[in-house]
């Protein structure tokens, strides 16, 4: 009896371990929160394992843990919190005004490691839909509706289900669901976002990958002139968890040669993140040697310039998520860039 029921909970457990990605997906659109996403996750998880013997198999296990992972969500978000990014909160800072004031981390948008949030799939257009839904200007967007507007425009327009799916999950009507569906891509309609026109090949096509190329090169060069050549002109900066933003490569190269001057001689190594190519930024270290983490840098792209510039400073967070180490050897990474 005992090893029926040990097969059985371990069946169960990796029925359950199929849907994580797909789940912390959507909890993280329905976020705006990495850590959080992940919370819910487990949270959905737990209370799954608990009453799977209730559940009746009038719906899938993938539909019934939505209706889970929703209902976390929306109890999560009662307290009307909204995450977002600098810009949606202050304007633009002139480099002569420029000042780091931090803000608590509940207040920003935080990125994610593509692995943790995209399933693998074989359908290119699903994969581009999926990778579309977590760049930053759209879950910035997505942080603007009402917690069930946002899970109603996720579920129909992101993963595709039948107004009658999302009105048996939600426990209303189809007309209810139509009507959410319609103010919510009213209010994203309404909504400027800086980075929406973001435009991102995948896999990066040749003029993508070159010009990411060319960026390393000017960053870890702290080649001033080389970056202005990359940046749009309108470009945007933004270093959460201070709330100052820079716009114009003027002001963006400004700054990196005064309150950013210690990023000289920085190494980059790639990372995928929010659907948009990234890097991890680590600075030398002038007391262990070698290099130290200073932040996660996610890319918008269009037009063949970029056109956000976008550092996550928290490293003490974001480092351990995407998996990456907290010093880098400076001999090794010479090896590795093949120096």
């Amino acid at each position: 009896m005992s090893d029926g029921t040990a097969t059985t909970t371990t069946d169960l457990d990796v029925r359950l371990e199929k849907h994580r990605v797909e789940l912390t997906g959507y909890c993280y659109r329905m976020l705006g929160s990495s850590f959080e996403a992940e919370d819910a996750v487990q949270d959905t998880m737990v209370r799954a394992w608990r009453s799977y013997d209730k559940f009746e198999g009038r719906s899938s296990l993938r539909s019934w843990l939505y209706r889970i992972a929703t209902n976390v969500c929306l109890d999560m978000l009662t307290a009307g919190n909204k995450r977002a990014r600098p810009m949606d909160l202050t304007e633009s800072t002139p480099l002569a005004q420029a000042a780091l004031s931090p803000r608590p981390d509940h207040t920003w948008l935080e990125p994610v490691p593509d692995s943790r949030v995209l399933p693998t799939t074989d359908d290119p257009a699903e994969a581009a839909v999926a990778k579309e839904s977590v760049r930053l200007a759209f879950m910035a967007a997505l942080q603007q509706l009402p917690p069930k507007q946002r899970a109603v425009l996720i579920l129909r327009e992101v993963l595709a289900w039948r107004a009658s799916e999302v009105a048996e999950l939600l426990g209303t009507s189809v007309a209810s669901v139509n009507s959410a569906l319609q103010r919510a891509r009213a209010t994203l309609a309404e909504q400027q976002q800086p980075g929406a026109e973001a435009a991102v090949a995948d896999p990066l096509d040749d003029e993508q990958q070159k010009l990411l190329d060319r960026y390393v090169a000017a960053f870890e060069g702290y080649d001033m002139t080389a970056l202005t050549a990359l940046l749009h002109e309108d470009a945007i900066m933004t270093m959460p968890p201070f709330d100052l933003w820079l716009t114009g490569a003027g002001d963006i190269t400004g700054f990196m040669t005064t309150l950013g001057a210690p990023c000289a001689g920085s190494r980059l190594l790639p990372v995928q993140v929010n659907g948009l190519p990234g890097f991890a930024q680590y600075k030398p270290d002038p007391e262990a040697g070698g290099f130290t983490p200073w932040a996660v840098q996610v890319l918008e792209i269009s037009g063949g310039r970029i056109t956000g510039f976008h550092c996550f400073l928290d490293t003490k967070r974001w480092f351990p998520l995407f998996g990456l180490p907290l010093h880098l050897q400076a001999e090794a990474d010479e090896v590795e860039k093949g120096v």
